[in-house]
């Protein structure tokens, strides 16, 4: 199944260098160009494609605003967005992935990544650069801005593994080499994962994480003993 991207960036020479990668994808195919906030919306209602890869500054309305349009809170039916920029300021991280983003890229993560974002938020999983959300966890970690919910039923120790394996940015066969255990476990643990705490995908699981952790003060002991270091 070929995948459909529209392409929001107030730069034109940007626009086309995303085309060139995207069109070089067997794959991937660009389904529109739009130059700024306003236009993307438009255009991702008309065209419905199965990504919008969104740059954040933008005229009239930038790709935050476009991506609560499109797949905030409230939103009907969510489409899938990726933001991609060259600003990697925490509060442009957080707000990407509070207004429904399924992913969150620097324009300088490169083509293998670039497309492994593109194809994860088709198929409704997300991916984050992982040096974004190392950094992300680290910045939110202790100054919980949102106090994190409690679960609906605690998490096992294996899922707390697959929680911090994810909201380090890692994506299933990552989790499960680091794990050693298998894909179809990981997604069984993930699936969990997200009924316990109201998660509706890895990215929000991740958002959770940050949340549930920063909320913990003193940070809890693990259960067999052991304070995480």
């Amino acid at each position: 199944m070929t995948v459909r991207v529209l392409i929001a960036d107030d730069q034109e020479l940007v626009r086309a260098g995303l085309r060139m990668i995207l069109d070089a994808q067997p794959d991937l195919e660009v389904a529109g160009e739009a130059a700024d906030g306003v236009e993307a919306v438009a255009m991702a209602r008309a065209l419905r494609p199965d990504v919008c890869l969104f740059d954040i500054r933008m005229p009239r309305a930038d790709g935050l605003a476009a991506t609560r349009e499109l797949a905030g809170p409230g939103v009907a039916d969510p489409m899938a967005v990726v933001v991609i920029t060259t600003f990697d300021l925490d509060e442009y991280v957080y707000e990407a992935l509070r207004s429904g983003a399924r992913g969150f890229l620097l324009k300088n993560a490169g083509p293998v990544l670039l497309r492994e974002a593109v194809l994860a938020a088709a198929r409704g999983d997300a991916l984050i650069d992982p040096n974004v959300t190392v950094r992300l966890i680290e910045a939110f970690a202790g100054s919980a801005p949102h106090r994190g919910a409690e679960p609906s039923t605690p998490l096992t120790d294996r899922e707390e593994d697959v929680l911090d394996a994810v909201a380090r940015g890692l994506g299933n066969a990552e989790v499960g080499r680091e794990l050693h255990i298998s894909l179809s476990t990981v997604k069984t643990h993930i699936a969990s994962i997200m009924a316990k705490i109201g998660a509706r995908n890895r990215v929000e699981m991740a958002i959770w994480a940050v949340e549930a952790r920063a909320a913990r003060e003193p940070r809890e002991p693990r259960r067999d003993g052991r304070r995480p270091s």
